[in-house]
């Protein structure tokens, strides 16, 4: 499959070659299968492009998996008789870009969707070897599809999360296709002959865009985050306290 033939051309020059880069495309769908979900589809044509860039990309379908609730690493340990986040968060954490889709439901991100967030926020206390976030360094975006409205309202909620985690997000991070509202195609269904929302040039820029920015940003961050003042230890440290000056002492 091919995004719209105008994103498929590279203007202006020759493209970047980001080989070395690696991406994890995560779908959120509450469709059992992959093949029947829409989100995968607008998900690919972003895997697309950044294979093309040379990019390594990794696709995950959440309900491939059993994922328990929760915010801790391992839920097993709390309970659950099976937990599979284990095994994906090595996936996760070799990600230098995480994009994450999402099917709209009454206009927010998908129940499974959320289970995704709190899975990545309960390894939010694992630091890298600078003391930060163990996210620092690492881009987020998102893929978001429907036939409501609410594109932005969940780009905006899943942006936020992301980057309140540690992700560094890029400019214009976010893409999605919501059609007309109402029942009706969805992306990526044939009608009379043609794939619904290839050639929506809306959608296609702003993955274009959006992909672009997230191999430009990782391959800034690739060599990480300056750690002064963001470095968890110091607030560990006997005797020493980054912390603002407190307004009851000033001089």
């Amino acid at each position: 499959m091919d995004l719209h033939p105008k994103a498929a051309a590279t203007c202006g020059g020759d493209a970047p070659d980001y080989t070395g880069l690696t991406a994890l495309l995560v779908n959120t769908s509450l469709k059992r299968r992959s093949a029947d979900s829409h989100t995968d589809i607008l998900l690919g044509q972003v895997g697309t492009l950044m294979a093309r860039a040379g990019v390594s990309v990794d696709r995950l379908h959440m309900l491939d998996h059993q994922v328990a609730f929760g915010v801790q690493p391992d839920m097993t340990a709390h309970g659950w008789e099976r937990d599979d986040w284990p095994a994906l968060w090595d996936r996760v954490r070799a990600a230098d870009i995480l994009i994450v889709g999402t099917p709209l439901w009454l206009g927010e991100e998908s129940s499974v969707c959320r289970v995704l967030i709190e899975r990545l926020y309960g390894m939010s206390g694992q630091l890298n070897d600078r003391g930060q976030s163990v996210y620092y360094g690492r881009v987020g975006g998102c893929v978001v599809t429907g036939n409501e409205d609410g594109v932005k309202h969940a780009a905006m909620t899943l942006c936020y999360a992301l980057s309140h985690l540690g992700y560094t997000i890029p400019p214009q991070a976010d893409c999605g296709w919501i059609g007309e509202a109402g029942p009706g195609p969805s992306y990526g269904d044939t009608v009379d002959g043609k794939r619904v929302g290839f050639d929506n040039d809306f959608t296609a820029r702003n993955a274009t865009i959006m992909a672009w920015n997230c191999m430009h940003l990782a391959k800034m961050l690739k060599g990480g985050i300056p750690n002064h003042g963001n470095d968890r230890r110091v607030w560990q440290a006997e005797g020493c306290d980054p912390s603002l000056p407190n307004p009851e002492h000033r001089v």
